[in-house]
């Protein structure tokens, strides 16, 4: 299974959308500092998951969240509301 994700830094308002086919260590790969690309923002909480049978919609999706905006802060605000 493909994961589309969204990760919330806990001590800057940064978020972090990925894709990955192993979920778990990619997280504790963020959160250890071993992402060039996240390393000044960890620890993180994962906010948002979403699964996908093959890597190709999972890409697409997270390019989508990348580009349009729009929705990637509909699931933040979302999620900042529960």
């Amino acid at each position: 299974m493909w994961h589309v994700y969204i990760l919330r830094s806990k001590i800057k308002r940064w978020y972090y959308v990925g894709s990955t086919n192993r979920l778990q260590k990619r997280i504790l790969e963020h959160n250890s500092g071993n992402t060039v690309s996240t390393k000044a923002y960890r620890p993180f909480d994962l906010i948002f998951n979403k699964t996908f049978k093959y890597e190709i919609d999972a890409r697409k999706y997270e390019r989508k969240l990348k580009d349009k905006r729009i929705e990637k802060e509909q699931i933040i605000k979302e999620t900042e509301d529960k």
